[in-house]
């Protein structure tokens, strides 16, 4: 019996922003060779490895600064970084954030509990399977539960960049499916500074989610029927790309018009995607 097919925030996110980067790196195996390892998701890994033995109340070997300080070394993954310079200056940006992470941790005295830490959530919808995988989900006293979302690439965050955060939306539409007597709400928290902003969807709104990403789904998937029939277009995600080179070889690509990095404002990406009542208006 054939497996489902599967669709999670990366995978959406990456389609809106540019369907033959979404061609080579989930459906077409000549996209692999050019896979290149990222340092900021090495870093960022690494981060996420040690904050998840630190809030796993699983995890009695991690409570203190000092263990998460070491769980941090032990979890240190250096792919990606260009020379031992720029992995030494990353590793110490790491260790303070984790630390000033810990220390306000244990300032704040905070009284929710947490129930998982990277935890994946599922969705059965009609065409495919909705999976996300959820850095922290907190239990507060009044019963409302709090899906945290660690960023380590950004210093401030607002309410509206979480409203408007397709991942943080689909997080909410999966607990909210998984817990429906439960109240459920959003948090992003910049680790470089410890800024953190939290919003909410309502019933109305998650059920709207629901139905925009069941249709996007579908549009996505029609593609994955007939990836090889995608003809590249220029645009800003191509500055950096890994798949430059494969798209470049299209008679129909003219790399000259990729637009620069200066002339126009940031790509789409899981934390600048539409929001929920958006979806559709981003691909159709």
């Amino acid at each position: 019996m054939a497996r489902r097919p599967t669709l999670s925030p990366s995978k959406i996110t990456t389609f809106l922003a540019c369907p033959a980067k979404y061609r080579y790196q989930y459906l077409d195996s000549r996209g692999r060779p050019f896979m290149k390892a990222k340092s900021y998701f090495s870093f960022g890994s690494s981060l996420h490895r040690a904050l998840e033995r630190f809030h796993d109340s699983s995890d009695t070997g991690v409570t203190t600064t000092e263990e998460l300080l070491t769980a941090y070394e032990e979890s240190w993954i250096d792919a990606g970084y260009q020379s031992a310079e720029e992995m030494a200056e990353a590793f110490g940006e790491g260790y303070e954030i984790l630390e000033q992470h810990a220390q306000e941790w244990v300032r704040r005295k905070t009284t929710a509990k947490t129930l998982f830490t990277e935890r994946q959530f599922s969705l059965e919808l009609e065409a495919f399977r909705l999976i996300g995988r959820i850095d922290r989900l907190d239990e507060h006293e009044d019963g409302r539960l709090e899906i945290v979302d660690y960023k380590s690439g950004r210093s401030k965050v607002e309410e509206g960049d979480v409203k408007n955060d397709i991942a943080m939306s689909i997080y909410q539409l999966l607990i909210r499916r998984k817990y429906p007597d439960r109240p459920a709400f959003a948090t992003i928290y910049a680790l470089r500074t410890g800024v953190q902003a939290s919003a909410e969807l309502s019933d109305a709104e998650i059920d709207q989610l629901q139905s925009d990403i069941q249709k996007l789904g579908e549009e996505i998937l029609s593609y994955t029927d007939s990836y090889w029939e995608l003809r590249p277009s220029p645009k800003k995600i191509c500055n950096g790309c890994d798949f430059l080179k494969l798209c470049s070889a299209d008679p129909d690509f003219d790399a000259s018009l990729i637009p620069s990095v200066e002339s126009e404002s940031t790509p789409p990406t899981a934390s600048s995607e539409p929001g929920p009542s958006s979806i559709q208006e981003s691909l159709f």
